[in-house]
């Protein structure tokens, strides 16, 4: 019964290490021209997509999240059509890529960082500055009445 239990295991051990090696050997097949299919058609349409949208814009999701996802599924109909897998490492490398170009100044949530007007940064100044000079004056008042104090 052990014998059988080890060639079944050495079957399934087999049968991964094939799988394994024809899912590499297919990733390795379609990566030249899957990359030149990414990059000529799918980066090259997203570029002028990108263009006629104002690069102010760029760091706003609701302005690209539509642009970004016609690039996606332009890199996944690409990879089906040639019958790689997706995601791949290309995938990765070429979206690290389009981030480095487009999106490197966005921050995390989406919006481009600025200063909010003064009218709403000014009382965030003002009052603790006031409230600093006006506990102050009232230690130093206080200290100069000596009286009443035990």
């Amino acid at each position: 019964m052990g014998s059988q239990t080890g060639a079944a295991l050495q079957k399934q051990t087999l049968l991964w290490f094939v799988v394994a090696v024809s899912q590499c050997v297919s990733a390795l097949g379609c990566e030249p021209d899957y990359e030149l299919a990414i990059e000529e058609v799918c980066l090259d349409t997203f570029r002028l997509d990108m263009q006629k949208l104002d690069q102010r814009h760029w760091c706003s999701w609701e302005d690209t999240v539509e642009l970004y996802g016609k690039l996606t599924n332009c890199t996944y109909l690409w990879a089906l059509r040639m019958n790689c897998f997706w995601p791949n490492r290309l995938v990765d490398e070429f979206f690290i890529r389009v981030h480095k170009e487009y999106f490197h100044d966005c921050s995390l949530s989406g919006r481009l960082l600025k200063d909010p007007p003064n009218r709403i940064l000014g009382p965030f100044i003002a009052i603790p500055v006031l409230v600093t000079l006006l506990m102050t004056a009232l230690v130093v008042w206080r200290s100069k009445r000596s009286e009443g104090i035990v």
